[in-house]
């Protein structure tokens, strides 16, 4: 077995996101030397990979704007997620605006129409991504915590 530290604040991560800085967690990945699809990927896929990388960090810079304008009540509807029927809510939430972004893909590249709001494909999908993290912090209970 092989450790990953995915430390922010440490040199490597630093690297990839072009954040400064350090922070309380650490996250640790842990996978089988046999079965090392990161090294695999990142040999094989150089240039996909460094962008997914970048992409990621975008959407975490995305992510930290809208908080800031946002705060967390806008997706915990108020509550504090202690109860099932709070992540429900939340998540039932999440849905409806993920559903708003597939309905809004679908006008745009289904059906060809034009943008007429000034949100383009990149936006739709950038927010999808965020939504689909933020649903996984929501069930984890972690959210605006």
């Amino acid at each position: 077995m092989k450790t990953i530290k995915d430390t922010p604040g440490r040199d490597e991560f630093d690297e990839i996101t072009g954040c400064k800085g350090k922070t309380s967690r650490t996250h640790k990945v842990v996978f089988n030397k046999e079965d090392d699809s990161v090294s695999y990927c990142e040999k094989e896929y150089p240039a996909t990979c460094n962008l997914f990388k970048q992409i990621m960090a975008d959407q975490y810079i995305l992510f930290c704007k809208k908080q800031k304008n946002y705060g967390p009540g806008n997706i915990s509807v108020g509550t504090d997620l202690r109860t099932a029927g709070d992540v429900k809510l939340s998540l039932t939430g999440l849905w409806f605006r993920m559903n708003d972004k597939i309905q809004r893909l679908k006008q745009l590249i289904i059906l060809g129409h034009k943008d007429e709001v000034g949100e383009s494909e990149l936006d739709t999908f950038q927010d999808m991504s965020v939504y689909g993290i933020i649903a996984q912090i929501v069930s984890a209970k972690v959210w605006g915590k």
